[in-house]
């Protein structure tokens, strides 16, 4: 298992664009991608994640990793099941008006300092992405904590981190339609 050294929020790196992978290359990042996943399964692991030092995390982006390409692994551990993804070039082709937010804030492997305040994020998203655990190009629909996810990583594709959604004035409104989470 390869333990990565996260860039934190300081780096310049952090904030710029990541370039697209191109087609003719997808497969030279796969392992990569693979071992994003694996670190973070490793993470939520409470054993492996004390023995490492390493933050639990549900979503990790290349950029993380000071790699500005357009990459990033979920992995989502609920009760009955366990979500994973590893997607190259992720695009949201759709979302919903209707928006969403964690209760408790959300949190990143990338910033060791907590920022209080609510991230509106569409409920509903269409991403089209390079699926590496499928080996082709799919398009698939997410809602709930994992659209929040894929919105937090591929910010981090654009060089946006997720305490820039947060007003600055009132951190804390609690829009009227929104779903909390």
């Amino acid at each position: 298992m390869k333990i990565f050294n996260i860039v934190q929020d300081k780096q310049k790196s952090l904030r710029m664009k990541s370039s697209s992978i191109a087609k003719e290359d997808i497969e030279t990042y796969k392992s990569l991608g693979l071992e994003m996943l694996d670190y973070l399964k490793m993470s939520q692991d409470d054993e492996l994640a004390e023995k490492y030092h390493i933050q639990p995390g549900i979503g990790l982006a290349a950029p993380q990793i000071n790699k500005n390409i357009r990459l990033i692994a979920i992995y989502i551990k609920e009760e009955n099941k366990e979500i994973s993804y590893v997607l190259a070039n992720p695009i949201i082709v759709s979302k919903s008006i209707k928006e969403s937010y964690l209760i408790n804030g959300e949190g990143c492997l990338s910033v060791p300092k907590k920022h209080e305040g609510y991230v509106y994020r569409s409920y509903k998203i269409t991403i089209e992405a390079y699926s590496y655990l499928d080996d082709k190009m799919i398009t698939f629909k997410a809602k709930d904590l994992l659209a929040i996810a894929l919105q937090h990583e591929i910010d981090h594709l654009d060089g946006i981190l997720y305490y820039d959604h947060i007003d600055k004035l009132e951190p804390f409104k609690i829009k009227d339609s929104a779903i909390a989470l």
